[in-house]
């Protein structure tokens, strides 16, 4: 059994979902707006979020990218009428892990959520274990070598970021957006300080990272210690 948030508006897809979820044995509770599913999806002890994107006061991409910055790394499959490509390529870029386009097959959604409960068990633990650190994103916590080491909000969303990017070269600019979101007045000179600043907490030896490497000209990469 799994918990689900469904964040979604319309009454009668609520219903719908509520329905066949509880059928299938999954334990769910709704958020009728997006502000109150920031609020409970900050919450943790979720599984998967079902997140619509037009909603009363805060629409869902704004949700998502909100939810990824406070550090939360539940799968979230985002619900829309919206079939643009565009639109689609704006939900996986605030954070998004599927998108299902209205008016969609139970059937369909059944299995997109499967694989990702599936997912979730096998790469995306709730504590994440790295060379000798430990980052609880539930708890907000960083320990490194059995002791625990400060780590700001901004800090904790970046590296969850690197942290679900393992080996891909992320630009600058992918790191503003998912770290900090779009529109956000943020200098490349202010990402490479946090940068400097995360591999201060997390690297053995700062001056020669083996964890968060630099890519000249392109960005930095996270990779686990071989």
């Amino acid at each position: 059994m799994a918990r689900i948030l469904i964040v979604e508006d319309e009454p009668d897809i609520v219903m719908c979902l509520e329905e066949d979820l509880r059928r299938q044995g999954h334990d769910t509770r709704v958020a009728r707006d997006g502000s109150e599913g920031l609020a409970l999806g900050r919450e943790g002890g979720w599984d998967l979020v079902l997140l619509d994107v037009m909603l009363p006061k805060m629409d869902g991409f704004d949700v998502c990218s909100e939810l990824r910055k406070a550090g939360v790394m539940t799968p979230i499959i985002m619900l829309t009428a919206r079939v643009q490509e565009a639109e689609k390529e704006l939900g996986l870029d605030s954070g998004a892990d599927d998108y299902v386009t209205k008016p969609f097959s139970l059937r369909e959604l059944r299995a997109r959520i499967r694989a990702q409960l599936r997912r979730a068990d096998r790469h995306e633990p709730r504590v994440v274990r790295f060379g000798p650190c430990e980052v609880d994103f539930d708890r907000a916590a960083l320990r490194r070598s059995g002791q625990p080491v400060d780590i700001t909000p901004q800090e904790l969303r970046l590296l969850g970021v690197f942290l679900r990017n393992r080996g891909r070269v992320l630009s600058r600019d992918q790191l503003i957006a998912s770290a900090w979101g779009h529109g956000v007045a943020i200098t490349d000179r202010a990402v490479d300080t946090h940068v400097f600043n995360l591999r201060k907490k997390i690297e053995p030896e700062p001056s020669a990272p083996k964890f968060l490497l630099g890519v000249r000209g392109l960005g930095y990469r996270f990779e686990d210690e071989n």
